[in-house]
């Protein structure tokens, strides 16, 4: 049986009108969030979004493009730090950073990198490392055992003045491929050498416009960064589970 047009129509009107209450519901929560927390907490960074999160009463707040920050409903009490989904065994928060935090690969600027082919080179990744750090070094001798690889390295000399100078000599370097490795799996030091090494200053401009604050960092043709040195395994694993390439 057909319901009645004019009955129909009741409940079409009833259901939009749920969804503009509603919807006027969470604005003007998100009103009262950013106004409380702005005139409680001066320095407090300007709030990018507010989002409702899966636990009751807890809202999302996203500041400085990608930092998370958790609060109720009145901006009373503000948090930072994990949210676990324990029945799912999910990171709430390190998955919403993650996802935040990618990056577009199409758009890495591969003019300020030096590009090593490896096998096919059909797998693709970019790492942001300086010449003076540990970690580096040790992966770079992992990334030793990786075959069917592209490797885009952009030198970010962030740890003293001297990775600037170990970072211009092996940019000038006649062979960036050979000097950098060379330096970071063989111990031995670039020649000195000069040229224009603007792509540095680009490169530490870039590393802190999307947050690259350690080394190395490695972002994946998918646009997932892995922040910090990971063994030929997990970077095989990794490479593995990336789709579209």
């Amino acid at each position: 049986m057909k319901p009645h047009p004019l009955t129909a129509g009741l409940r079409i009107a009833g259901l939009a009108g749920l969804l503009a209450c509603s919807l006027g519901s969470a604005f003007a929560q998100e009103a009262v969030i950013r106004k409380n927390l702005a005139e409680r907490l001066a320095g407090f960074p300007k709030i990018d979004e507010v989002s409702k999160t899966p636990m009751n009463g807890l809202y999302e707040l996203r500041v400085n493009d990608s930092d998370i920050f958790y609060t109720d409903a009145e901006g009373n009490f503000l948090l930072q730090g994990n949210l676990i989904d324990t029945r799912a065994k999910r990171n709430l928060t390190e998955e919403r950073v993650e996802k935040l935090s990618a990056i577009d690969f199409a758009a890495l600027p591969l003019k300020d990198a030096f590009t090593q082919v490896r096998g096919n080179g059909k797998r693709k990744m970019a790492v942001f490392e300086d010449p003076n750090c540990g970690y580096c070094k040790r992966f770079e001798r992992d990334l030793q055992k990786v075959n069917d690889v592209t490797i885009h390295t952009f030198l970010v000399p962030i740890l003293s003045a001297d990775s600037v100078e170990k970072s211009k000599n092996i940019w000038c370097a006649k062979d960036r491929n050979k000097a950098w490795l060379d330096w970071m799996v063989r111990d031995q030091p670039a020649a000195s050498a000069s040229c224009d090494t603007a792509a540095l200053d680009r490169n530490l401009a870039f590393s802190k416009k999307y947050k690259i604050t350690g080394t190395p960092t490695i972002f994946f043709a998918d646009g997932s960064r892995v922040p910090g040195a990971i063994g030929a395994d997990q970077l095989e694993k990794t490479l593995a589970s990336v789709k579209g390439q």
